[in-house]
């Protein structure tokens, strides 16, 4: 795990939830997951948002051309815990494979992080959408 995301993780933990800088004001969840090769317990912070009971995530590493090492442990193995402000529960992930839901959940990412827009404009893949579900 990078520096950098063990950094987040810290501030999370200590601050029931909430971090600052680049993250301030947006939702943020903790999500541990398997390793699709190494089997080894991984953590990731996430911006996300919620559609109803579910929880949205992207897979977007910021615009690259490759899908995040997160990816493909969810697709792996999609038994998940998430981590929310103090609340902590297991959960299962989906990637969205219908175009069109996947199109209105990504809007939902741009309306809450504008950063998602510029994810998009950077990479001619189609960034990933999951939903993950108690």
């Amino acid at each position: 795990m990078s520096d950098w995301n063990q950094q987040i993780i810290d501030e999370f933990h200590a601050n029931e939830g909430k971090v600052g800088g680049m993250f301030e004001g947006k939702d943020l969840l903790l999500l541990t997951h398997t390793g699709a090769r190494s089997g080894k317990q991984r953590v990731s912070p996430l911006v996300y948002t919620t559609d109803g009971d579910r929880i949205v995530i992207a897979a977007s590493k910021g615009g690259a051309d490759t899908h995040p090492d997160w990816y493909h442990n969810l697709v792996a193995n999609p038994a998940v815990t998430v981590e929310i402000g103090t609340e902590r529960f297991p959960a299962k992930a989906s990637v969205v494979e219908d175009r069109a839901e996947r199109d209105r959940l990504y809007a939902g990412m741009v309306a809450h992080a504008e950063g998602f827009a510029d994810y998009e404009k950077k990479t001619d893949r189609v960034i990933p959408v999951f939903v993950i579900e108690r």
